[in-house]
């Protein structure tokens, strides 16, 4: 799987750190904003960064990433796009992991041989798919296991204990635990439960377990940080960045935003 993810997990463990993950959409702002945005979220502390697919039906999506999709796909972005963002990003940054995020119908289209052997070739790391069953991801994950692209497992409150254990069994590079049932953007994180739940799976895990979900400011970054080996942020960054006036304004309400929950997961 992929050295780059492997590398950075084995450096935050060393380190006592706690792992900031960014998720912007690929295409927004604006499509000459992408990568741009992705060098300053690193610059300002991301230890990864989720890139987001654009896609017509993102069902697990809120209405603040819904929207950035749309707006992402009206200018064409599409899987060759966010191939050439991370290839590009790849000619300055060759340390910071990216993953990509979305759905299962483009990668269907390429075929997942040829969807993981480019997405290698571009310097892509791993693969999220929110709909696709960890039932029904062998032959995908056979494709992906093949060249190296490691496929991103999901987890979340309504996980069942089997599932949970076959989930923690087959990870990839981390598991990625949705604080709650519902889709990204909203705000409604119980604590108590959340610490459970991700107590459970980072015993059964072999891999970090990063917290994502209604993650929107440094009090909630923190909080969550202390639960698990990470947070991921997204809805929250995508909304800072929206009305960015050029690429560089996007650049810079990007760090701006993640500065701050970066000094938050550093606090003790």
């Amino acid at each position: 799987m992929s050295g780059r993810i492997a590398a950075r997990f084995a450096a935050l463990k060393n380190a006592g750190r706690k792992a900031l993950v960014p998720f912007i959409t690929a295409g927004d702002p604006a499509r000459d904003a992408t990568v741009p945005v992705m060098h300053a979220l690193a610059a300002a502390g991301a230890d990864l960064i989720e890139l987001g697919v654009p896609f017509s039906d993102p069902m697990a999506d809120g209405p603040v990433i819904q929207r950035s999709s749309e707006r992402a796909l009206a200018r064409g972005v599409g899987t060759d796009f966010v191939f050439a963002c991370v290839r590009e990003f790849r000619q300055r940054d060759a340390a910071t992991p990216v993953v990509l995020m979305g759905y299962l119908n483009p990668v269907e289209m390429r075929g997942g041989d040829r969807y993981a052997r480019e997405a290698v070739a571009a310097g892509v790391d791993g693969v999220l798919l929110v709909d696709l069953p960890p039932e029904e991801a062998g032959p995908l994950r056979a494709d992906f296991n093949r060249h190296g692209l490691a496929l991103i497992s999901l987890a979340a409150p309504t996980t069942s204990p089997e599932r949970l254990t076959r989930l923690a069994a087959e990870a990839q590079g981390y598991v990625y635990y949705v604080s709650f049932a519902g889709v990204t953007g909203a705000d409604r994180i119980d604590a108590g439960d959340v610490a459970i739940r991700v107590g459970k799976l980072r015993s059964l895990a072999t891999v970090p377990v990063l917290i994502g979900f209604g993650i929107r400011d440094a009090v909630s970054a923190a909080t969550m940080s202390r639960l698990a080996d990470g947070v991921v942020v997204g809805s929250a960054l995508v909304e800072a960045i929206a009305a960015a006036r050029s690429p560089d304004d996007a650049a810079k309400l990007a760090a701006e935003f993640i500065a701050p929950l970066r000094l938050a997961l550093e606090s003790p």
